[in-house]
């Protein structure tokens, strides 16, 4: 298999990473940065959980025509990023997969825009990872990776890539119900992310402490309502399933915390705010979630004054 990870922030290095010990061809294209340039001239540090590090000899580019004559196309820039990212490279891409492990909603409807909906495949992974400088990422700790078809049914192809993934480290599995896969996984983050962000704290300071607690709680349950109204099957025990989540990765940064802390655009418009959206437009009061994407927003707004 030739593949190309379209997005060369953490999870996209971590994935083309591991996967380039498994499969014929791995680029790396993301946008020019001193992260890009180091890897190509050094190779990409890359340090495992139990803090072992290796260095890989991993293609990095930026140019788009890069993705061209791959069979896999992985997508990981951030959502607010993925119609310019498709745009700049669909003019080079044939009849290639496109998986998606991108945070929030919409992202694999964004990616049908611009290739055949049949071949959109959309996943959630909760392995996580941080890049301490250019050209070394730190997985900072496994977790579970599900894919599916969004728009089809599933089928050999889809089972080839799960065990592409599983060589490669990251163990993949296929859902039948992707759709609910992915509103799972964002009812966990809109929990945890923005508020994170915004105090500053570790993912562990949610249960910690019981305002943490109550931030928490009442964003998954807002949320919760939501994808109900959108008929979407979630656990009923999600917000239980959030408090793990926060437990299980007590220490870490979530990854709205980390782009706040390094000036960076959030992906809160994926996020909690796309809960507001989709919430006004089933009638139902998501006031939490509303503050808490408004205070991102003010901070995105003000963040270079």
């Amino acid at each position: 298999m030739h593949a190309a990870v379209l997005g060369a922030g953490v999870l996209g290095t971590l994935v083309a990473a591991r996967l380039s010990t498994t499969v014929a061809t791995v680029t790396l294209v993301g946008r020019s940065s001193r992260h890009l340039d180091a890897i190509e001239a050094d190779g990409l540090v890359l340090e495992r959980p139990d803090g072992v590090s290796q260095t890989i000899d991993l293609a990095a580019t930026a140019a788009h025509d890069a993705v061209a004559g791959v069979d896999l196309l992985v997508v990981a820039v951030k959502s607010y990023d993925t119609a310019t990212a498709m745009g700049d490279v669909a003019p080079h891409l044939d009849q290639q997969q496109v998986l998606t492990l991108q945070n929030g909603l919409g992202n694999a409807e964004t990616i049908a825009d611009f290739v055949e909906p049949g071949r959109v495949i959309a996943g959630t992974t909760s392995h996580g990872a941080t890049c301490p400088e250019p050209g070394h990422v730190r997985h900072a700790g496994a977790g579970d990776t599900v894919i599916g078809r969004y728009f089809a049914d599933n089928d050999g192809v889809v089972g080839s890539i799960a065990a592409t993934f599983s060589e490669a480290g990251i163990e993949t599995e296929v859902t039948p119900s992707v759709r609910d896969a992915v509103w799972e996984k964002v009812l966990i983050n809109v929990g945890i992310n923005a508020a994170t962000a915004l105090a500053r704290v570790p993912n562990g300071h949610l249960v910690r402490y019981g305002e943490g607690e109550r931030l928490l709680e009442a964003a998954v349950e807002e949320a919760v309502a939501v994808a109900h109204a959108e008929e979407r099957s979630v656990p009923e025990d999600v917000v239980e399933r959030a408090r793990t989540v926060a437990k299980r990765t007590a220490t870490n940064r979530s990854s709205m915390r980390q782009d706040v802390e390094s000036g960076s655009k959030t992906e809160i418009g994926a996020l909690n705010a796309a809960i507001v959206a989709r919430g006004a437009d089933h009638g139902i009061e998501t006031p939490v979630n509303a503050t808490l994407a408004d205070l991102v927003r003010l901070w995105e707004t003000t963040r270079e004054e």
